[in-house]
């Protein structure tokens, strides 16, 4: 399956270390400008996107059409990493992963399928490819770096424990 990460995505996956492991099983694709941020400040996160791209576990594709990106970004009031993973998105008909709540609401607005890191964690911890302690663990790591309501930390917890 291939999907389009936006910053914040692939940002958070790499910060709470389960962006190798969603590597080997997506192909994960991003556009230039969200290359660009997410190797924009110095830290493990950078080293591994990095590091990823250069393994080509990381594919960049060029999002294109500049003023259909630029009205993506003014209709919706989102940035540009956004605004092209959104467009690239489209384009290549696959969802996209993003944990920016306005790109969120944009998605539902066009019905773009898409996806967030508390899934991605969710999914892996129920194909028993990370015990319940680690995953829990990650959890918090995601709630200290991530700009989740309560509600969305609450509801990741409960089905990590077995509730729906």
């Amino acid at each position: 399956m291939k999907i389009v990460f936006d910053t914040s995505t692939l940002i958070l996956l790499a910060k709470i270390e389960l962006l190798r492991e969603i590597a080997e099983n997506v192909k994960i694709i991003i556009p230039e400008k969200v290359r660009v941020e997410s190797l924009l400040k110095e830290g493990i996160d950078a080293i591994l996107i990095s590091t990823l791209i250069k393994e080509k576990k990381i594919e960049i594709k060029k999002a294109g059409d500049v003023e259909a990106v630029r009205k993506i970004q003014r209709d919706f009031r989102i940035e540009a990493g956004e605004a092209e993973a959104l467009w690239l998105a489209r384009k290549i008909e696959c969802p996209i992963a993003v944990d920016d709540g306005p790109t969120i609401k944009a998605c539902k607005v066009i019905g773009q399928k898409f996806t967030t890191a508390i899934h991605f964690l969710l999914n892996l911890a129920s194909q028993n490819r990370l015990e319940l302690p680690i995953a829990m663990a990650k959890l918090e790591k995601l709630n200290l770096y991530g700009r989740y309501s309560k509600k969305i930390i609450e509801d990741a917890t409960k089905r990590l424990k077995g509730g729906n």
